[in-house]
């Protein structure tokens, strides 16, 4: 899978992947002021999806320019899923594409929310091994005061950590939210320092939490965060049960996990046969080494409570609110330190 520096001649097909679409955007942004520099003046853009009629893509490049100019396609594909006419048209633009520079055509691809396997399909392999790609990754909660700093070095304005920190808990997992209200602290405040008491003042909480969020903090053991999430998917009106069922497929799996590995089955081979890989295994592997057996079996037994409050059915022993069961259920294992 080929890779695309600035310095480099501009190449037929570029696509660029990212699950942040402000990433995805600014960096087309930047492709599309190349191209104008480079003379391709005559700019299409199509959103397409599955329903799409992607014999309108072809008809640009076909009739060419209505004055000479030279052309440059933008396809904005979200979710990453094309469908079957829309597979067979990225193979045909790959094929077309494959090795070359971009002459009277330059074509960029955006996919947002392409996960695993997507990439393994086979009109994914093709696009990317003929393209010029940018892969673009993840702004995690971890890495957004970072990135937080950097954004705010661009306008000349720094914070401390603890400023840096809470602006993060008020933008995670809404990126384009936390660079707008970053804008909003330039056109508030002078360069330099932005303390802690402007930030409050001026940002919005803007965070928009998801259950995958909660199933992190959960095994990461951030107590304080996960609880932060759990709020807040309430606060926004998430259901009961897509929240209980992020937080017990991941008790079950680890409760497979550990009974696995008690039958004498090697740790890495119990994780493999569960799929997990890449982050998930490394959380995983963090949270089975700090969680109980013992204690992966009760939380089990306790997400089989929480369903049945959900249900309305009540249960010894245990809260009403299925809310607050889920807290303790979280926090059982967020706050386990027994190994």
């Amino acid at each position: 899978m080929p890779t695309f520096a600035a310095n480099q001649p501009l190449p037929a097909l570029v696509v660029l992947i990212g699950h942040e679409p402000l990433l995805v955007f600014e960096a087309a942004d930047k492709l599309r002021e190349r191209a104008r520099q480079e003379g391709f003046t005559d700019q299409h853009r199509f959103v397409m999806d599955s329903r799409s009629d992607w014999q309108t893509v072809f008809g640009v490049g076909a009739s060419g320019s209505l004055f000479g100019e030279r052309q440059m396609v933008e396809i904005f594909l979200p979710g990453g899923k094309p469908g079957k006419s829309g597979a067979q048209a990225m193979e045909t633009i790959a094929n077309q594409c494959a090795g070359q520079l971009a002459n009277d055509v330059f074509t960029v691809i955006k996919l947002t929310g392409m996960d695993r396997s997507a990439r393994e399909t086979r009109w994914a392999k093709t696009l990317l091994a003929a393209a010029a790609v940018i892969d673009l990754p993840d702004v995690g909660r971890a890495a957004l005061p970072k990135w937080i700093a950097q954004r705010l070095a661009q306008q000349n304005q720094h914070m401390n950590n603890e400023a840096l920190q809470w602006l993060s808990d008020r933008v995670e997992g809404n990126l384009l939210a936390a660079h707008q209200e970053i804008q909003k602290l330039a056109l508030l405040h002078p360069s330099g320092e932005v303390t802690l008491e402007q930030c409050q003042a001026a940002v919005l909480n803007v965070a928009r939490y998801d259950v995958f969020a909660l199933r992190d903090a959960m095994l990461d053991g951030d107590s304080s965060r996960m609880l932060r999430v759990l709020w807040g998917l309430k606060a926004e009106g998430e259901a009961p049960p897509l929240v209980l069922w992020a937080i017990s497929e991941d008790i079950r799996t680890l409760d497979r996990i550990s009974q696995s590995v008690a039958r004498g089955q090697p740790l890495n081979a119990a994780l493999k046969a569960q799929r997990l890989f890449g982050q998930r295994e490394q959380r995983a592997r963090a949270a089975y080494g700090r969680v109980s057996p013992a204690r992966w079996r009760r939380a089990v037994a306790h997400a089989h409570d929480i369903d049945r409050i959900i249900k309305g059915l009540p249960v010894p022993g245990r809260l009403s609110d299925a809310w607050h069961e889920m807290a303790r259920l979280g926090m059982s294992i967020a706050a386990s330190r027994s190994g």
